[in-house]
């Protein structure tokens, strides 16, 4: 048996999807909240395989209650259930950590097969959501990613220099602490803007920020 909770502040709602998700098809509901800030609770209590959360509640959203699971040891998969398939609902979903995003007009073979997948580690996604889900993966995640691999095509010391400037150092500041000439660390700087395919000193030091080469209030003494 699939052990399934159910999150959503209306009860008629969740009376209806404890009616599909019926012991005849392989699913125990071992537990129902009315709102995000007692699933925590719940969760410990019964140990569900899945959550099927609700994303609007009056006190705990389903995305913050989401986010609270996956801060737990061994959390459940999280299924979300709801009304709202804007972008803002759908990534914060996916951010936060749910397996599966299913629309409340579902069909019931659906919403069975969208928890049998999420509850064995699988993932699903409501066809309604698909395509738009992909867009912003393609168009978001991808690029991210290739710039984060882009780091990996720096040198050690071409690594250093970034990290330096990026700290405030100016090319001849550079040179001193690692003891090469000014013109080395031109070099370096040009290869660095090659390889991380940015324009100018100001982009390279954006790029090393965004992805963790240094850290706000760092120094380039330091």
């Amino acid at each position: 048996m699939i052990r399934v909770l159910l999150a959503d502040d209306q009860p008629i709602v969740r009376a209806g999807v404890a009616r599909i998700l019926s012991p005849d098809d392989g699913f125990e509901v071992v537990a129902e909240c009315g709102d995000g800030s007692a699933v925590a609770e719940a969760v410990l209590r019964t140990r569900p395989d899945v959550v099927l959360m609700d994303i609007r509640m009056p006190e705990l959203d389903g995305i913050a209650a989401t986010r609270l699971l996956q801060a737990t040891e061994q959390p459940p998969a999280v299924l979300v259930l709801t009304t709202f398939d804007d972008d803002e609902v759908l990534w914060g979903a996916v951010e936060a950590g749910a397996a599966g995003f299913v629309l409340k007009d579902t069909t019931a073979a659906d919403l069975i097969a969208a928890t049998t997948a999420v509850a064995g580690g699988g993932a699903w996604f409501d066809p309604a959501v698909t395509p738009r889900l992909l867009a912003a993966y393609r168009r978001a995640v991808i690029p991210a990613a290739r710039q984060r691999r882009a780091l990996d095509r720096l040198s050690d010391r071409e690594t250093e220099v970034l990290r330096r400037m990026a700290r405030g150092a100016t090319n001849k500041e550079v040179a001193e602490a690692l003891f090469v000439s000014e013109a080395t660390v031109k070099s370096h700087v040009g290869a660095i803007f090659a390889k991380l395919g940015v324009r100018d000193r100001p982009a390279a030091i954006v790029f090393a920020f965004d992805h963790g080469v240094v850290a706000a209030g760092d120094d380039h003494r330091g």
